[in-house]
């Protein structure tokens, strides 16, 4: 079994994989009458020719630290975004592709107030909220082509705090 420490998710950490979905720092524009910031366009959605954006709700069970796992996937023909529709933690495993297979994963924790984008083909974990409820809105690409690649890992893997 091979052993990751599980990191906080900053934008500059997460860069290689996808966008940080969160309110910090001063709102691009204000919008409303001035009554609301707007963040805009944080995220580089992508959903391939014949795909168009979804949004779904997804309600996972909760694990907890320390998490095994051996199971990555990636959609090759669209984005993910995952959005807690709560405020607790919950874990998001990366890694980098490494000639069509995923290379050594990253572990970051996430706040309820942070979502995520994994940019198109970006080798992933499975939804892991670390407390109930794990529901979440996740926009990602609706079309008739599979979207879907798993890869089961030679090893297992676990996240430590």
């Amino acid at each position: 079994m091979i052993e990751i420490t599980v990191q906080p998710l900053t934008a500059t950490a997460f860069a290689p994989f996808g966008d940080i979905l969160e309110a910090t720092g001063d709102p691009d524009k204000l919008i409303n009458e001035g009554a609301c910031g707007r963040w805009h366009d944080r995220a580089q959605l992508e959903f391939g020719d014949d795909g168009r954006a979804g949004i779904s709700i997804f309600n996972a069970e909760p694990r907890a630290l320390p998490y095994v796992f051996d199971l990555l996937e990636r959609h090759p023909e669209g984005s993910q975004a995952f959005l807690p529709m709560h405020a607790n933690d919950w874990l998001v495993i990366a890694a980098p592709d490494e000639d069509g297979k995923p290379g050594t994963p990253h572990a970051f924790l996430a706040t309820g107030q942070q979502g995520i984008n994994f940019h198109r083909g970006t080798w992933h974990g499975v939804l892991t909220p670390l407390h109930a409820p794990g529901l979440f809105a996740v926009v990602d690409r609706i079309g008739s082509t599979p979207n879907l690649e798993e890869f089961r890992c030679k090893t297992q893997y676990v996240v430590s705090s």
